[in-house]
């Protein structure tokens, strides 16, 4: 039976499921450990595991057959991250797993489950519950988990169920990752097991100087609104400390300057001891810290330093064997962020590195980019560097004890590949992901002066002969986000759009990674022109390569969250060129946004009031002259609907006609099925009537 685009991507999560995902291995290379849904509209994850040396897969969990109550029972920390993580599926969404890899632990419905990976059998463990991120030591000995904003601990065997960490009072937390460290330093964890499994480094939480927001459901008013502790630009944020705790109770605190450096980025423990990295609130440094596992006091690794911000990059820091600190620097001369292994750069001038993977003997693992538009795999052995993935595309991997397990999206294919690399070759790992019902046809180009990469796609069976096209632009535009990224799987909603009758733009502009640090820092304290001049910029040499295709007299553009502010300012600043938008959760005032990551870019609100005013879209209100419509989902508590309630109240004052289109309980994400099939529609339908 055929099945709209629409649909189909609603009903895949915009075709993730059936991806294997999560590969973790064993440091022999004799296992391997994945989660995967058993197919492509099946949104129950399982747990499996995988023999790279035949290829033989192994249902070690399947949430179905557990007999628990579904999705509607998770614990309030664990939908928090999976909101954090942009998490789409359910059941078996995170597992951890002991050094060997010989067990593995998961929730499912706040109770504690062990898998014996070997065997392939399930246990459930009597922890106190609702569990949330439980971890087993690297022995594999005992489990922690956070229940009650506790840090817990309980034997694999069930015995012994503690708390090693109890909070003071219900605004403290102990193993959990604040807001901030979740939603934008990419820490989703609270807590470190020593090698040993004898202690933990954890993370003590206080959210009491945090102002308390309200998020209510108007659809029904029978419930309570949800408080949420939300450090809006300008104003506290929570308190973050570190504890050293051993299994028979000792506790030390961690000591370091927590004035000048509140922000904790990460943490590790590995054989030469613990370490942390911190940043100050203007986050122009990193520290990474030794951290004394005795006395809880630190000494200084390595200390990097920037005049406008300091990134911070996935995967550092890490060790080698020896002890050499592996990080990402960035050297301002070459403009390139480069991989350095104890202080030296060991990667070229111009290959931007994006993240270390992993560190496997005297392997160093990371992904780099020649090309803004394709992420690859790379590897580092003393004096040699090898590049190990090839073709355009999108790659990661994970490797140990020889065995490489590499994934992949590909501009000249469909989906994601996973292939097993090991002394006894090369094997697939299957994938239930349907395939799309359309194919992209996007033309990848580098516009203007500043080689802004830019993709057009034009409808399916288009011909010059069949006259002018309405564009639409359909960009994110901002920091830490790409859209122009040489996988086929990135425009199959463009392409949907696209043979709706119009030809799609998407230019990747100043502020997003891939192209150095002098391109991402183009937008510190101005958001709106080099943002908007590259968007038109992007437009207007996809005009330019395609003469009498685009009708540059009928332009939308359209855009979610970073994007959805885009796309108002758009409408709002340059009517002359955009003559309808379509702005889905958008940070319309950015006093309403998060610390970290508005203060990065604009500075303190009380420091550069200029700076906020010029970025607001709900100032720019009575300049609105064309057609505009607000998506915003009444749950949201990452763009709260705050943003779009008071654009829209401005709007109105200012006698400006508008549309808002409310989301009762949809969240910064859309993976409800009806939503998210829906809203392209009604998109859709937007600009075609105001674009003609």
């Amino acid at each position: 039976m055929s099945i709209s685009y629409p649909r189909q991507s609603a009903r895949t999560r915009r075709f993730t499921l059936g991806v294997p995902r999560a590969f973790q291995l064993a440091p022999d290379g004799s296992r391997a450990a994945f989660l995967r849904t058993r197919a492509g509209d099946d949104p129950v994850t399982c747990l499996w595991t995988l023999d790279p040396a035949t290829g033989a897969e192994t249902l070690v969990a399947d949430p179905a057959a557990l007999d628990l109550p579904g999705e509607a029972d998770l614990p309030a920390e664990e939908r928090a991250r999976r909101e954090r993580a942009r998490e789409q599926a359910g059941g078996i969404v995170g597992y951890s797993a002991d050094r060997e890899l010989r067990i593995a632990v998961f929730t499912l419905a706040g109770k504690l489950f062990v898998a014996d990976l070997a065997a392939g059998t399930v246990r459930a463990l009597p922890a106190a519950e609702p569990v949330f991120d439980p971890r087993p030591d690297p022995a594999g000995r005992h489990v922690a988990y956070v229940s009650g904003r506790a840090l817990r601990v309980i034997g694999v065997d069930g015995a012994d169920d503690r708390a090693l960490a109890a909070p003071e009072s219900d605004q403290i937390s102990y193993g959990l990752a604040e807001f901030i460290a979740a939603e934008e330093m990419g820490r989703f964890r609270g807590f470190w097991w020593s090698p040993d499994g004898a202690a933990l480094l954890a993370a003590r939480v206080d959210e009491t100087p945090v102002a308390r927001w309200h998020i209510a459901d108007p659809a029904n008013p029978d419930q309570p609104a949800t408080e949420v502790a939300y450090p809006a630009a300008g104003t506290p944020n929570a308190i973050v400390s570190l504890v050293l705790v051993t299994l028979e109770g000792r506790r030390i605190s961690v000591a370091w300057d927590r004035g000048q450096y509140p922000y904790v980025v990460t943490a590790l423990w590995d054989r030469h001891g613990p370490a942390i990295v911190v940043q100050p609130r203007d986050q122009r440094s990193q520290r990474a810290l030794r951290v004394d596992a005795l006395s809880g006091e630190t000494a200084l690794l390595h200390t990097e330093h920037d005049p406008h911000w300091s990134e911070i990059v996935p995967g550092v820091p890490a060790r080698t064997p020896g002890g050499e600190l592996v990080w990402i620097t960035e050297d301002r001369a070459a403009d390139t962020r480069r991989l350095t292994v104890g202080g030296k750069a060991v990667t070229p001038p111009g290959l931007q590195v994006r993240g270390v993977l992993g560190v496997d003997r005297d392997e160093i693992l990371f992904t780099a980019s020649e090309d803004p538009t394709e992420i690859h795999v790379w590897e580092y052995r003393p004096d040699t560097l090898t590049k190990i993935t090839e073709g355009r595309g999108v790659f990661s991997a994970v490797r140990s004890g020889g065995v490489t397990v590499v994934s992949g999206s590909r501009l000249d294919g469909d989906g994601t590949e996973i292939e097993v690399r090991g002394p006894d070759g090369v094997r697939p790992v299957a994938s239930h992901a349907q395939t799309p019902v359309l194919t992209p046809r996007v033309e990848l180009i580098a516009a203007g002066d500043r080689d802004l990469r830019t993709a057009v796609v034009l409808p399916t069976g288009w011909e010059p002969s069949d006259g002018r096209l309405p564009v639409v632009l359909d960009p994110y535009g901002g920091p830490h986000a790409q859209r122009v990224l040489a996988t086929r799987r990135a425009y199959l909603e463009s392409q949907w759009l696209a043979d709706q009758g119009f030809a799609v733009v998407i230019t990747d502009g100043r502020g997003t990674p891939g192209r150095g640090p002098a391109f991402e820092r183009a937008v510190q304290g101005d958001f709106v022109t080099p943002v908007l001049d590259d968007q038109i910029a992007g437009m207007m040499e996809a005009a330019r390569r395609h003469p009498g295709a685009l009708d540059l007299d009928r332009v939308g553009i359209r855009g979610w969250s970073f994007g959805g502010w885009l796309a108002a300012l758009a409408v709002l600043a340059r009517p002359d060129v955009f003559h309808a938008g379509v702005a889905g959760a958008p940070v319309t005032d950015w006093r309403l946004y998060d610390t970290h990551y508005t203060e990065r870019y604009l500075g303190h609100p009380d420091e550069e009031p200029e700076t906020y005013a010029v970025q607001s879209l709900i100032d720019r209100a009575p300049d609105l002259e064309r057609p505009l419509m607000l998506i915003h989902g009444l749950a949201d508590d990452n763009v709260v609907v705050a943003h779009t309630l008071r654009l829209s109240s401005a709007l109105l004052a200012a006698g400006r006609p508008h549309t808002v289109l409310p989301l009762s309980g949809v969240t910064h994400m859309t993976p409800q099925e009806v939503v998210a099939e829906n809203l392209l529609h009604v998109q859709t339908e937007f600009l075609r009537s105001n674009l003609g």
